[in-house]
């Protein structure tokens, strides 16, 4: 990535390009990256909502590839292990909120991708302690998208607090909202999914995957939600989904950044109707190791198999561009190697 830019203004921010091999620290891995998957945040750092602190830098952070070099001090891997990097790339580790367990709100959170080269080429390190194996039962295009879309998605459900039984409602249905379904049919089989999604695509692909009912962002809901994950990139489907939340509710926000094309909507928030009858609002930050690991064990005992689109390397802005103008059904992943 050169520079931050307005994708809609300019449709090829990323360029190719011959960068030296990662230099290893005594406890970094080196990684030939197979694939990598296509976040949203990819989008948020070219458009300058989180931007790298210094470019150019290699985005990507859920890179699936192979051990082929290790510091001397690494000792959870072995060549050839297939392992994979997720968005945290390192915490301070002696912070308040690393030592009890929150290294997710650590002030010194490093993201791959962003503050470090990440999986949108052959070759990446990171340190031992922030990768993971991949499980067998998951090809490398499979496991892509579970390091990030379903980690925070893990994350996002988990903070909903929901009950089995309870009503839990989708905003948004690309990569993370569409394995927040798989996980939370299997996980809450009495829950019923009510989805809602700016386009009938979307909306069909949900309710091919188990969804009650899917709407329009602005439609009600037939019956009032006990949890609702919004996944978009938006303020209106907010208003909208609070609306749309029981008393007691939860509304939990799975973006790293919101656009700012809408947020003046914010000026119609009515307390009475939106917020009032202990209605609550939680957003997620980041995902700690424990998300990370912690989900590829769930997803691979229950089978979470995300629905992939996969793109050649060299086809890493189209990637991006069909994600920016809403081309989705499922996960989408670059093939490097």
């Amino acid at each position: 990535m050169k520079q931050t830019v307005n994708l809609s203004e300019c449709n090829h921010p990323l360029f190719l390009s011959d960068i030296p091999e990662p230099i290893l620290l005594e406890n970094e891995i080196l990684i030939k990256v197979s694939v990598c998957g296509v976040c949203h945040t990819e989008l948020d750092e070219i458009e300058g909502r989180t931007p790298p602190p210094s470019l150019p830098v290699v985005p990507g952070h859920q890179a699936v590839g192979v051990v082929i070099a290790a510091g001397r001090s690494v000792r959870r891997f072995q060549i050839g292990d297939r392992i994979g990097a997720a968005w945290i790339f390192s915490t301070c580790g002696v912070c308040h909120y690393c030592r009890s367990n929150r290294e997710n709100l650590c002030p010194d959170f490093k993201a791959t991708g962003r503050d470090a080269n990440g999986g949108y080429a052959e070759y990446m390190k990171v340190g031992e302690d922030f990768a993971y194996l991949i499980p067998q039962n998951f090809s490398d295009a499979q496991a892509a998208p579970l390091l990030c879309a379903g980690a925070i998605g893990y994350r996002s459900l988990h903070l909903t607090g929901l009950k089995d039984g309870q009503n839990l409602g989708l905003t948004g249905f690309g990569a993370s909202a569409h394995l927040v379904m798989k996980m939370a049919k299997k996980l809450y089989p009495n829950s019923s999914i009510y989805v809602f999604a700016r386009n009938e695509e979307e909306r069909t692909f949900a309710r091919e995957l188990g969804a009650v009912w899917a709407g329009s962002i602005k439609e009600s809901a037939p019956v009032k939600l006990d949890a609702i994950i919004d996944t978009t990139p938006v303020w209106l489907p907010i208003l909208e989904a609070l609306k749309n939340l029981a008393p007691g509710g939860r509304l939990v926000i799975n973006a790293i950044r919101k656009e700012d094309a809408d947020k003046d909507l914010l000026l119609e928030l009515d307390y009475s109707s939106q917020l009032w009858m202990e209605k609550e609002i939680k957003s997620v930050a980041n995902v700690a190791r424990s998300d990370v690991a912690d989900f590829l064990k769930l997803a691979s005992q229950i089978f979470i198999n995300p629905i992939i689109e996969e793109y050649p390397f060299v086809e890493a802005n189209t990637a991006l561009l069909d994600l920016k103008q809403k081309r989705i059904r499922g996960a989408k992943v670059l093939r490097i190697s």
